[in-house]
């Protein structure tokens, strides 16, 4: 399974960032955009404290968009304050092109050959992990969400083929399924595929899931 539409690619961009300040007052600043993808970036170099949720705006050349910070660490000295943002819904991002033509040297995640059976629905959802034994529990929220799995929010994702249990919520429904890790972005989070739900209960939930997003019907009764 593949989490994301196109790879995350590790670049330097210098970007333009600015946003209100806790204190009122706007604020502007150069910065570098890293980890890049088509709905996000890891952004360091800051000088500005940001808090998750705050929305902001990047630009990257001519283009500029607005995200919500989803995290924010110390990153010391060399990388100042460091934030992961998620692209704005209604928003395009500004550096696609580099998304589309990597730069010489650049490492990125490729995307699987295999196109997905079930489409992922921008919704966030409180998610519940632990490793195979039933220790290591981590809360965190999971987003890009289909009956096949989601992306999972953290600081410490684990690394790629660990197996986990996932326990969450879809309306009054209890989900629970041994997931495996298919991509661990460090300081960002990991996409999950849901490996201990069978084709019905994949389906099942991708009806679920749709249900909760305004106007998306049907999609997961959909044939591969």
């Amino acid at each position: 399974m593949s989490d994301r539409p196109e790879p995350r690619i590790q670049v330097e961009l210098a970007v333009r960032v600015w946003g209100m300040g806790k204190d009122g007052r706007p604020f502007f600043q150069q910065a570098e955009a890293r980890n890049i993808s088509s709905e996000g970036a890891l952004l360091s170099s800051l000088e500005q404290q940001l808090t998750a949720g705050d929305t902001i705006a990047v630009q990257y050349g001519d283009k500029k968009a607005r995200f919500r910070v989803v995290w924010v660490i110390d990153g010391g000295a060399t990388h100042k304050i460091q934030a992961g943002v998620q692209l704005l819904s209604d928003q395009q991002i500004p550096w696609r092109q580099e998304l589309t033509a990597l730069p010489a040297g650049s490492a990125a995640v490729p995307v699987s050959p295999n196109k997905r059976k079930f489409p992922r629905l921008k919704i966030q959802i409180p998610i519940e992990l632990a490793d195979e034994h039933g220790g290591g529990r981590m809360k965190t929220n999971a987003t890009d969400m289909s009956g096949r799995g989601c992306y999972v929010e953290t600081l410490l994702p684990a690394p790629r083929g660990t197996l986990l249990t996932a326990t969450f919520w879809v309306s009054s429904e209890k989900v629970t399924s041994i997931a495996v890790v298919r991509t661990s972005d460090s300081g960002v989070g990991m996409g999950i595929e849901f490996i201990g739900l069978d084709e019905q209960g994949q389906q099942r939930l991708q009806g679920s899931l749709e249900k909760m997003v305004p106007g998306i019907t049907g999609l997961g009764s959909r044939k591969p």
